[in-house]
C-alpha cells in the first residue's frame, strides 16, 4: 500500500501561483511514477501531469503546458505541482497518484490516490 496526502490547495486569483504537494508513505516511492489530476464539479477526473519514477520523464496535458511543472523529492517521497498562470478554468479537485505504468495519463492505470485539495481561481 502506499498512502498519499495532498497539500497546498487554497484560492487565488486568475494569473496567480500555488505549489501543491503530494507526502507519500508505505511502499517504495521511488519505484513509482507518480500523477497529478483534477476533477471539477460535474465533470470527470482528467489527468494533468506525471512523472517517471526517477524524474527523468514528465507529461502534461496541453492545457497546462508552459504553466505547471511536475517534480518530485525522492528523498523526502514527495511529489509537486507548481501552477503558475492559473486560470478560472483550473478550478478543481487535483488528486495526486502513483502508478508503476510509465507517466500514464489514464486515470485506471493508477492504482493509489490522495484524498485531494482543491483549488480555487477566480477572477
Amino acid at each position: 500500500q502506499v498512502q498519499l496526502v495532498e497539500s497546498g490547495g487554497g484560492l487565488v486569483q486568475a494569473g496567480g501561483s500555488l505549489r501543491l504537494s503530494c507526502a507519500a508513505s508505505g511502499r517504495t516511492f521511488s519505484n513509482y511514477d507518480m500523477g497529478w489530476f483534477r476533477q471539477a464539479p460535474g465533470k470527470e477526473r482528467e489527468f494533468v501531469a506525471a512523472i517517471r519514477y526517477n524524474g527523468g520523464r514528465t507529461k502534461y496535458v496541453d492545457s497546462v503546458k508552459g504553466r505547471f511543472t511536475i517534480s518530485r523529492d525522492n528523498a523526502k517521497n514527495t511529489v509537486y505541482l507548481q501552477m503558475n498562470s492559473l486560470k478560472p478554468e483550473d478550478t478543481a479537485v487535483y488528486y495526486c497518484a502513483a502508478t508503476i505504468r510509465p507517466v500514464s495519463s489514464r486515470v485506471a492505470e493508477y492504482n493509489y490516490w490522495g484524498q485531494g485539495t482543491q483549488v480555487t481561481v477566480s477572477s
